[in-house]
């Protein structure tokens, strides 16, 4: 017999070993970028020590399908080829990759995504347009000091505009819009130089379209507030770049602070309505390939100031691909102090959910603390998944009722529905897609392959975890069918030989027989049974405390 009974404190993690190298891939709608960093954990602080860009133009997609065209991907799987090899000339001990709007909003998005991860082996994660709005925050307060003042961020990508109001301590608003410098100009610009109508209708259009994001941040700001405007990405620098040339005469070697006002960018852009493309591929300091879609990235900054009301922008150099690792840093452990507020952020956003949706948290805390049970006493024999599946089942096991917000009748499909639509911040389309179908299968039929929320799960080993962490979660509801805490813990004991697990109950009132809650596992154990290949026997034992070995 193996005792797999176990305490509830978590093994400490390791000391973090000295100078670790990362590197964070963007999958940008114009671009893709990479930055490899140097991470010294004793600060903690990161040094940048390469940088990768490829204008690959993954928004440049096929206009009657909307998906993302072959030989693009092409470009893009060996661009990414390339990024890896570099990446390991440098010693990088692991690769953190992001998607955003233009993978994102294609049909075939997933179907790439699958491609790459077959033929290169880098594990791609699709994010929401809030999602990437905090990873920005994240960025550019890993770059540029807020001394506890509220700022206003733009981030102007190509197929999607972020911004984002935000302190020291935390993001206030996060919010992404579909205007991009990319997506613009394919969508409404048809001539060059552009006409009179069509510029007219670009500066109406940008302006619609960031109404509401600006709303949301005047919305926040206290009495008295006046927040710095600061400016990300590739338009925004390349416009620093030309002023900077002109006013100076040289280039900044650095951006990060670099500042120019309203008024100087409303001169520029009614230049460059008046060049043609090959005109303005030729001003000094432009990108040859950012000249096409500088102006409709200009018209969305003078947009944006003028509804903002701000005279000036200061330019970070620090965004998404940064934030990527500043989030990893947090999630690994390695900022305490300066950003302790954002480590939480996954639990604080599955928390505001559940009050959204009026979950008894004092139900599904005990739930979830018997499915982190379950899982940690079998993990190693049963299972093999780590800390941050059981993160995952955690979320999911505070979620699963949600959708008793809609109706009783088939709660567990709006517990689905509500979780892929709440926007939780932290997560990744993929991981909230996990956590929506753990919710979902919590009760009734078990996951089957003709279900649609199923099918769009890629992967076999996403399908296992699912089938396996989902038939844990059943067996949690199931210890506290009255919703009542019958139950004070369980222990498991696996006997290999017999392909059995014994679970035994201990409850919280010793005069209490918990006939309904072993009722309920032995209504629910089946799937449990067939997903590991045991027979569960669950006994109810006389004392309410289990002797932990």
């Amino acid at each position: 017999m193996l005792n797999l009974a176990s305490s509830w404190e978590s093994v400490p993690t390791q000391p973090p070993k000295q100078h670790r190298i990362i590197a964070a891939i963007d999958l940008g709608t114009n671009s893709l970028h990479m930055v490899v960093v140097k991470i010294d954990p004793t600060l903690p602080a990161f040094s940048i020590i390469a940088r990768e860009k490829e204008t690959v133009r993954l928004g440049d997609r096929n206009l009657k399908t909307g998906e993302l065209k072959p030989e693009i991907i092409e470009k893009a799987i060996a661009a990414l080829g390339r990024f890896q090899e570099v990446a390991k000339t440098i010693n990088a001990e692991t690769i953190i990759a992001v998607a955003t709007s233009a993978v994102r909003e294609a049909p075939n998005g997933k179907d790439f995504l699958q491609r790459v991860k077959t033929e290169l082996g880098l594990s791609v994660d699709l994010i929401s347009g809030q999602e990437e709005a905090r990873r920005i925050y994240l960025g550019v307060l890993s770059g540029m000091e807020f001394n506890n003042q509220p700022h206003t961020i733009i981030d102007i990508g190509g197929g999607s505009t972020e911004l984002i109001l935000g302190d020291s301590h935390q993001a206030r608003t996060l919010t992404s819009t579909k205007v991009g410098a990319v997506r613009l100009t394919s969508e409404l610009i048809t001539t060059d130089p552009i006409s009179n109508t069509e510029f007219q209708y670009l500066q109406a259009y940008a302006r619609g379209m960031l109404e509401r994001s600006v709303d949301e941040i005047l919305a926040n700001l206290e009495f008295g507030e006046s927040p710095r405007l600061v400016g990300t990405a590739g338009t925004i620098e390349t416009l620093a770049m030309i002023h900077a040339r002109e006013k100076s005469g040289v280039i900044p070697s650095i951006l990060n602070g670099y500042e120019y006002s309203l008024k100087d960018l409303q001169e520029l852009v009614n230049r460059l309505r008046k060049l043609n493309n090959s005109e303005r591929a030729a001003i000094p300091g432009m990108p040859e390939k950012r000249a096409e879609v500088i102006l409709a990235g200009a018209v969305i900054l003078q947009e944006a100031m003028m509804l903002l009301g701000s005279e000036s922008v200061t330019v970070c150099e620090r965004s998404l691909r940064e934030g990527v690792i500043v989030d990893w840093m947090l999630t690994h452990g390695l900022i305490e102090d300066k950003l302790r507020y954002q480590s939480s952020v996954r639990e604080r956003n599955i928390l505001k959910l559940a009050n959204k949706y009026h979950v008894n948290l004092e139900y599904s805390d005990r739930v979830a603390k018997f499915a982190e049970s379950l899982f940690d006493q079998t993990q190693g024999t049963l299972h093999h998944w780590g800390s941050d599946e059981r993160q995952l089942l955690w979320a999911a096991a505070i979620l699963h009722n949600c959708g008793h917000y809609v109706s009783h009748s088939s709660h567990h499909k709006h517990s689905y529905y509500l979780i892929c639509n709440g926007e939780l911040l932290g997560y990744t389309e993929t991981e909230i897609e996990i956590i929506a179908n753990l919710a979902r299968y919590h009760r009734k039929s078990p996951p089957k392959k003709k279900h649609e929320n199923y099918q769009s799960l890629l992967t076999k080993h996403q399908r296992q975890m699912i089938g396996q962490l989902s038939a844990i979660l059943r067996l949690a509801v199931a210890l506290d069918r009255r919703q009542i805490g019958a139950i004070a813990q369980v222990q498991c004991e696996y006997y290999p030989q017999f392909q059995q697990v014994n679970l035994l109950i201990f409850p919280s009132k010793p005069d209490d027989d918990c006939a309904l809650e072993l009722w309920s596992l032995d209504y629910k154990k089946g799937v449990f049974e067939e997903e590991f290949g045991v027979k569960l026997v669950a006994t109810l034992e006389k004392s309410s405390v289990a002797k932990l070995s």
